[in-house]
């Protein structure tokens, strides 16, 4: 069989942010299939460990004694069955002995590496022929938080989202657009901006939360008229990283402003309706299901998303879907370990008409798998940055795969 798993290599490798990382090779009769893992600033309580406890250089020689050994011989067309015995090989609930990265790497190889056995690019290996639809870029244009250095806005991310491009070419164009327009606004709104930028190419300037979001709408406004694009703002808080536990409020420095759970509700939901937002991402901290919940009720037009929240964690989600905390969700595979544990969460949201999102991370490698995933998931939204190279390199994965359709190509239904 041409798809039987021959080699299994681990290497280090570097992440955009200088961190070292995990890469993976799977060697088979026929195929190759090669995957890193990212890494996240602002990680969730319930994310499973990255890695062992004494780091990368152990994960790899992990792979080396324990996981080659068992995966040399197997199909790697049986990922059900690789991903299981990655967990049996691992015996921890949040994969504390091999890290998580270092299962997420393995698993997105190995189905790599099954896919080009049998000449087929990734998506239509775990989708089918007949999948066609591609995802709404949704991409960062200008943040702070723990996604940049030094005295920068409080709130993570800025984002926009082409909801009316015809096609993904047109769409990732007008995220460039956008990110250009916010630029030239910043440098004449401050004659100190220096044009710094933030983990994942946003702009990364020193003001308040709510001029910066005047910045991003007028942008988008702009390139709505100027593309016929239908461009609209979007928010990640990441308000876990606000939350002060001791005095139980989102404390904004920069803005000097403390807001209790109630005033952080009223604050968020204003903005969406003054904005006429399309995207709110962790607007609470990540157990706060409750107010997830009644700004969800609140909101009717727009996708209020939950990364810290659930962590692509089935059970997580599961106890969200039951008072209906959030409509949306991140998809983040290295938060849960393997391929499969991600695509079972992801099912689970679509059965409760969630809208998944597959997601980067803001320490990114060149990998472009992600692109893959987003179609073949079915995810409506890709959230995957506007520039740099390791961000882009999804986005041009993409327009790949959208030529590769040729006329079947569409973009998804949101």
């Amino acid at each position: 069989m041409s798809s039987i798993i021959e080699d299994v290599i681990a290497r280090k490798i570097f992440n955009s942010r200088g961190e070292e990382t995990i890469e993976i090779d799977i060697v088979t009769t026929a195929g190759f299939g090669r995957a890193s893992a990212p890494a996240g600033a602002s990680r969730g309580k319930a994310e499973v460990a990255p890695y062992p406890k004494e780091g990368v250089n152990t994960a790899i020689k992990k792979v080396e004694e324990f996981i080659g050994p068992e995966l040399v011989g197997l199909d790697a067309e049986e990922q059900e069955e690789i991903d299981f015995l990655l967990h049996e090989i691992d015996g921890t609930k949040d994969f504390g002995n091999l890290g998580g990265n270092t299962a997420f790497a393995v698993s997105l190889a190995t189905a790599e590496a099954a896919a080009t056995s049998y000449g087929m690019p990734l998506f239509q290996h775990l989708s089918g022929y007949l999948t066609n639809e591609l995802p709404y870029p949704l991409g960062n244009v200008l943040g702070g938080g723990k996604h940049a250095l030094g005295k920068t806005l409080d709130i993570q991310e800025y984002l926009t989202i082409p909801l009316q491009a015809p096609s993904f070419s047109d769409a990732a164009k007008a995220n460039v657009l956008v990110h250009q327009k916010v630029g030239v606004y910043l440098k004449k709104s401050n004659k100190t901006f220096t044009g710094g930028r933030g983990d994942e190419g946003a702009w990364a300037p020193n003001m308040k939360s709510e001029n910066a979001l005047r910045i991003v709408v007028k942008a988008c406004e702009e390139v709505s008229r100027e593309q016929g694009v239908g461009c609209r703002a979007g928010l990640d808080v990441a308000a876990s990283t606000l939350w002060s536990q001791k005095e139980k409020c989102y404390v904004y420095t920069r803005d000097g402003i403390k807001r209790d759970s109630g005033e952080q509700l009223e604050f968020v939901l204003r903005l969406v309706e003054d904005y006429n937002l399309a995207y709110v991402e962790d607007p609470f901290h990540e157990e706060d299901y409750e107010s997830f919940a009644e700004l969800t009720r609140k909101v009717k037009k727009s996708l209020i998303c939950g990364d810290d929240l659930f962590v692509t964690n089935r059970e997580r989600l599961i106890r969200g879907i039951k008072v209906r905390a959030a409509n949306s969700i991140i998809i983040k595979g290295n938060q849960v370990g393997t391929l499969t544990d991600a695509w079972e969460t992801t099912r689970v949201a679509k059965k409760a008409q969630y809208i998944p999102v597959v997601s980067h991370r803001s320490g990114e490698t060149s990998d472009a798998h992600i692109a893959h995933l987003a179609i073949a998931f079915s995810c409506p939204v890709i959230k995957t940055g506007v520039l740099q190279g390791e961000r882009v390199a999804k986005i041009n994965e993409l327009t790949r795969i959208e030529e590769t359709l040729g006329n079947r190509a569409k973009m998804s239904i949101l």
